[in-house]
């Protein structure tokens, strides 16, 4: 059995993840400090090898992998775009309890958005392509994606992405136990 390891980098810092803003698919650049954040992560990759580099299409996702030092070796993919809010697109939770009480991205639903299922479907997706090949992977991009990534990574439901917060433009390594699919480093700077 093939064990290749996955590195998985959220984007750096921006205005709306700040602020607490669900940001989907508008395309929000970094702010200085998440440009600063990216450059500390690539610091981090630079005795790193992979074989496969896969990143958002999202400015943020791009500009992050780019500051990291591997834009040149990235292959963008749709699958990791970050979730679909849908009408919730730039509120809070605060702002969308006021009329959902009760209301995370995990018990949704996302009005004119995705399902929980279609992202777990897309995280799937890109879980398959990572272990189809051999060596080292890294993906670039954003926090409920990778959330719910590593929730199937490790064979969890996608709700229980919720378990593991994403810190903006950290590095964690996704591996195996022996055969077992494992966190193995989480939110390093």
């Amino acid at each position: 059995m093939n064990h290749p390891l996955l590195s998985i980098v959220r984007h750096g810092a921006t205005e709306w993840s700040v602020s607490g803003q669900h940001t989907g698919r508008t395309n929000i650049p970094l702010l200085p400090e998440g440009e600063l954040q990216a450059r500390a992560t690539g610091k981090l990759l630079s005795d790193i090898d992979f074989s496969l580099v896969l990143c958002s299409p999202l400015e943020r996702a791009q500009r992050t992998c780019e500051l990291a030092g591997l834009r040149e070796q990235a292959v963008l993919e749709d699958d990791l775009y970050e979730w679909d809010y849908g009408d919730y697109e730039g509120l809070t939770t605060a702002t969308i309890r006021e009329t959902r009480p009760g209301w995370t991205i995990w018990n949704g639903p996302c009005p004119n958005g995705e399902t929980i299922e279609q992202v777990s479907d897309r995280a799937d997706r890109v879980i398959a392509r990572v272990r189809a090949q051999s060596g080292n992977a890294i993906v670039f991009a954003h926090g409920h994606i990778l959330r719910v990534l590593t929730a199937r990574w490790c064979e969890l439901a996608p709700v229980e992405g919720q378990r593991f917060v994403l810190d903006p433009a950290t590095l964690s390594l996704l591996g195996w136990e022996r055969e077992t699919p494992a966190v193995l480093r989480w939110n390093s700077r």
